[in-house]
């Protein structure tokens, strides 16, 4: 019989749930906070909540309410209420009682990397994969060189992973000014002397150095390698920029996901970025083949990803499902975006600003702005209500 409650990291929890969990997750935060944000997986498994001050109040209760003779896996807020709960829990018949290393902020920033180009691919291409946030990163690796799109703050990741391929991060490009999790690029600059790449209309006035992306110029590595087109897709921001890397892989941002658009809000000028945004979809995404591979910045839920788990679909299959696509005029457009929003959280006018430089935070007050789900796109929390085939008929 264990005597001690282990800690588990978030790594390992992101595994766990990833096959075929065969414990029960037990939540100890309070329940707004539960309800706020939680762990997500790709597979479905027993998670019940039961607060810290519950176990403080009473004890016997709030352990009557945890089946019993079950694997137990804890988290909290930042662990020590976790510890806490496992240790009562092995005090009171629980024999296999772990608790999450670092708390839920643990879990917001893990990475999971999936390799998206074929195994025998020239250069490289990984989907970072931030299941906290909901949201997705990019590594491109050719030869001894690498670049990435749109870091989290988990810089160290990028930077051992990219190491351990055998290659340097030499450039950070942001495919826009990010609102709902803080960005690496400055970390990562700081630390590697990467450049970053940024389209200056969302970086105006930005308290660090960068170099200005143009709609139309392609980048390269040094030793050549996949051309990296820059494309110029206005709408969620107005500096919103994609890459279109090799021809082949479109790493949209927040312009286009596999279920809708970005929202065009967050500039407060909705109705005005909602023409662009329908512009950018109808004019510019039209000019791209089927075959085109979209990999979004951000999902909704994990039914979005393929069968290799990677957030991923070709843009004829988003023409065909993908109910952006399928409203007939900007007014259309507009009226879906408007129905389909809702409010941003107050953080994110902060979280822009510290990723302009004009703000910068302590790690604590960074690790907290930077909890939580994305809501960045529209209907991104299935308030859809429309289908295509209503949309074609105009109603």
């Amino acid at each position: 019989m264990a005597t001690a409650p282990f800690s588990y990291t978030a790594e390992q929890l992101f595994d766990w749930i990833c096959g075929k969990p065969d414990f029960i997750l037990l939540d100890v935060r309070n329940e707004k906070e539960f309800a706020n944000w939680y762990v997500e997986g790709p597979s479905l498994f027993p998670y019940i909540n039961v607060p810290y001050f519950n176990f403080m109040e009473d004890l016997q209760e709030s352990i009557s309410l945890i089946p019993a003779g079950e694997k137990i896996r804890i988290v909290c807020a930042k662990e020590g209420s976790a510890r806490y709960v496992a240790e009562q829990l092995l005090s009171n018949g629980f024999t296999d009682v772990g608790y999450l290393q670092g708390g839920i902020v643990s879990w917001g920033n893990v990475l999971a990397p999936r390799l998206v180009t074929p195994a025998a691919s020239s250069f490289s291409l990984y989907q970072m994969i931030r299941p906290g946030k909901a949201s997705c990163s990019y590594l491109l690796i050719s030869g001894a060189e690498a670049m990435v799109f749109d870091p989290s703050r988990n810089v160290d990741f990028y930077i051992r992973f990219a190491a351990e391929k055998g290659a340097r991060i030499v450039r950070t490009l942001e495919t826009h000014r990010q609102a709902d999790y803080i960005s690496g690029s400055i970390r990562l600059a700081e630390k590697t002397g990467a450049a970053i790449m940024v389209k200056k209309e969302d970086f105006l006035g930005a308290d660090f150095v960068f170099s200005q992306v143009e709609d139309g110029q392609v980048l390269s590595f040094a030793g050549g390698g996949p051309a990296i087109r820059v494309m110029h897709t206005p709408g969620h921001t107005m500096g919103s920029t994609s890459y279109l890397i090799d021809g082949r892989y479109l790493l949209s941002g927040d312009t286009v996901f596999i279920n809708t658009a970005g929202r065009p809000d967050l500039g407060g000028k909705s109705e005005e970025w909602s023409r662009f945004l329908y512009l950018t979809l109808t004019l510019k995404i039209r000019n791209l083949s089927d075959d085109t591979l979209i990999l979004p910045g951000h999902f909704t839920t994990w039914d979005e990803a393929n069968a290799d788990g990677i957030f991923m679909d070709s843009l004829g299959d988003l023409r065909r499902k993908n109910v952006a696509f399928h409203l007939p005029t900007e007014h259309k457009f507009a009226e879906f975006i408007k129905a389909n929003l809702r409010p941003q959280p107050d953080v994110y006018a902060q979280i822009r600003r510290v990723n302009g430089g004009w703000l910068r935070v302590e790690e604590d007050e960074a690790d907290v702005m930077d909890l939580g789900k994305n809501e960045c796109g529209a209907s991104h929390y299935g308030k859809v209500g429309v289908s295509a085939e209503k949309n074609r008929a105009g109603d």
